[in-house]
């Protein structure tokens, strides 16, 4: 992962782009040394401010300099069926402990017996349409994962690795319906693909993707 032309320059002192050279991180250069690098659109930046690598043709600021077309970024790593358990383990406590607490306090400006136990019941409700909707809501804003999936570094899009639509969301979790009637079998199809889709991500067109590490 060499970039064409490449010749030897030593690296800026200030904050800039590590560009992966052989394999191997190098730098940081700063736009003036990047741009006579005559860097390609498929070598792999990185700047104290990104979370990850991304391919040059990714930053807006590197096309606009070196003249690069955005290409789609076929997705190549995927979430693993223990980093998405996980992920759900902690989007389910995110979500439950956000309503209790919620209905804690309700409880407590509350004599009414009988009312208290409604609330106490209406959770096992409220708490998976809470849930469906955080879903939705994360994985179609632009961190393109629930709180869950971003500390496990994994987010979700379409098969070409871009970001799902409001209604692709909705889509998708609704979807999740087919892989719990199969008593939880749907889930356990990440095991059989090589892109380590569940039955709902087969069913709504989607990918749990994972950052590319180095």
């Amino acid at each position: 992962m060499q970039p064409s032309n490449f010749t030897t320059l030593q690296p800026s002192n200030k904050n800039g782009y590590l560009l992966v050279i052989n394999g191997k991180p190098e730098g940081p250069y700063n736009l003036a040394q990047l741009k006579s690098l005559n860097v390609r659109a498929s070598d792999f930046v990185k700047t104290p401010a990104m979370d990850d690598y991304k391919e040059a043709h990714e930053v807006a600021e590197l096309r606009e300099l070196l003249g690069l077309k955005q290409q789609p970024v076929i997705p190549q790593y995927f979430g693993s069926f223990d980093q998405r358990l996980l992920a759900s383990v902690l989007d389910w406590l995110v979500v439950a402990g956000a309503c209790i607490i919620v209905a804690l306090i309700i409880v407590l400006f509350t004599d009414d017996k009988a009312t208290r136990i409604v609330i106490a019941f209406s959770l096992l409700v409220i708490v998976p349409i809470a849930k469906l909707i955080y879903h939705v809501i994360m994985e179609s804003s632009a961190k393109q994962a629930t709180f869950g999936k971003q500390v496990l570094r994994i987010k979700v899009c379409d098969m070409e690795g871009e970001r799902i639509s409001f209604g692709h969301a909705i889509g998708r979790n609704l979807a999740k319906i087919f892989s719990v009637l199969t008593l939880f079998v749907g889930y356990l199809f990440a095991f059989f693909n090589k892109q380590q889709q569940c039955l709902h991500d087969m069913i709504a067109g989607t990918l749990v993707m994972k950052d590319r590490l180095f």
